[in-house]
């Protein structure tokens, strides 16, 4: 008999398909992933063979319909894959999320048929990568402040800015773009377009050098009197703040699943660690002191999973996640941060080497807490949703 929580809103027991895909997604993460880990985050970049083998295993395009070339699996089944991802390689894990929860999504929600067939196939097999340009060198929070600006010549649109921290800047074969049509309107003029990779005038700038998630590319793209086909027009012109919203407000969803992986492989790599360690004549693990934190850790991963698949299951349902997706990812980023640190702590002199896994856990958690809407204004969602009622 099946499990569940009326309250919550979801079914606590995970179907057959969905228990297939987080096992499928377990062993390529072990054995695939978890090996490359360190090299990956002291080389700065992933092994293009395993993104194709994701790509292979239907991992890159997860809930995309078959009908599109994709997996046809619901949100649930891919925050399990990105859990099981982020637990072996957050690098590797967000190159994933980008990919899928923030170029796909607003294509297979806003685009024309036409847009969805030409695009979505080869980005569904991971053959074609994507991000997601919407922050700016001086708009990250307040998008509605873009400076990058759209101008209609005929059959084409003319791009002209910069965008900033772009996830899969460098990687990616297409980019959906949000720029400014009429500054007078603020967000009421912002329009999204899908850029190829090869049109004149966009280039990539500068690739940053970050403190954790190292193996994933952040970059400048950089748009200069670039002309976009009209035809590449995201929905109508106007609804780009509504398409970045709503596409954030999933991808949140996919960053506490990540938030979820890197915190249970701060658990499981101090769990192996507390059982080896002796000090003063017996494992650490039998200490009380050490004992505390792998009980905090533990009990505060389950209570972060448990948000995170009720804010999957909700978008399923086609129900509204906003106040859910906002609750998950604030929690699960600061689940992730805490046992970070207390893996540190647990592994002690050694967790300040990067010998050992403790310190990348710590560099990666970090970022779960800033991008896709950092925490404070996760605060504001929820407060904004809570007042509501």
């Amino acid at each position: 008999m099946a499990v569940t929580a009326a309250e919550a809103g979801f079914d606590l027991t995970l179907s057959d398909e969905q228990e297939l895909a987080q096992r499928a997604a377990r062993d390529f993460a072990s054995e695939k992933v978890l090996p490359l880990a360190a090299e990956i985050d002291e080389q700065g970049k992933i092994p293009p063979a395993l993104l194709a083998e994701m790509g292979a295993l239907g991992f890159m395009g997860a809930y995309v319909p078959e009908r599109y070339g994709g997996s046809g699996l619901d949100t649930v089944s891919y925050i399990l894959i990105v859990e099981e991802i982020n637990r072996a390689c957050a690098s590797t894990g967000v190159v994933l999320s980008s990919h899928l929860s923030l170029a796909i999504e607003p294509i297979l929600e806003y685009g024309t048929v036409a847009q969805k067939e030409h695009f979505l196939p080869a980005m569904a097999r991971g053959e074609r990568i994507g991000c997601f340009a919407l922050s700016e060198p001086a708009s990250g929070s307040d998008a509605a402040a873009m400076r990058t600006s759209a101008r209609r010549d005929g059959d084409s649109w003319v791009l002209n800015g910069t965008k900033n921290f772009i996830t899969n800047g460098s990687l990616s074969d297409v980019a959906v773009v949000f720029a400014q049509t009429d500054p007078a309107k603020r967000h009421k003029g912002i329009a999204a377009f899908i850029v190829e990779k090869g049109t004149a005038g966009f280039s990539v700038g500068k690739l940053e050098k970050k403190l954790g998630i190292r193996g994933s590319d952040t970059a400048q793209l950089i748009f200069a009197d670039c002309r976009v086909p009209a035809a590449n027009l995201l929905g109508e012109v106007g609804d780009g703040f509504k398409i970045a919203l709503s596409t954030l407000d999933g991808g949140r969803i996919s960053i506490a699943a990540q938030a979820v992986g890197i915190a249970r492989a701060c658990l499981e790599d101090s769990l192996g660690y507390a059982k080896e360690r002796e000090a003063f004549g017996k494992k650490i693990a039998e200490f009380q002191a050490i004992q505390w934190m792998l009980a905090d850790m533990a009990t505060e991963i389950d209570a972060a999973r448990l948000l995170t698949w009720r804010a999957a299951s909700l978008k399923d349902a086609g129900q509204d996640h906003i106040l859910a997706a906002a609750e998950a990812k604030l929690f699960a980023s600061d689940v992730a941060v805490k046992a970070a640190r207390d893996c540190v702590q647990i592994f002690g002199g050694y967790g300040y080497l990067k010998d050992f896994p403790a310190e990348r856990h710590y560099r990666d958690a970090k970022i779960t807490e800033i991008y896709e809407g950092t925490s404070e204004i996760m605060k504001l969602v929820i407060a904004e949703e809570i007042l509501k009622e």
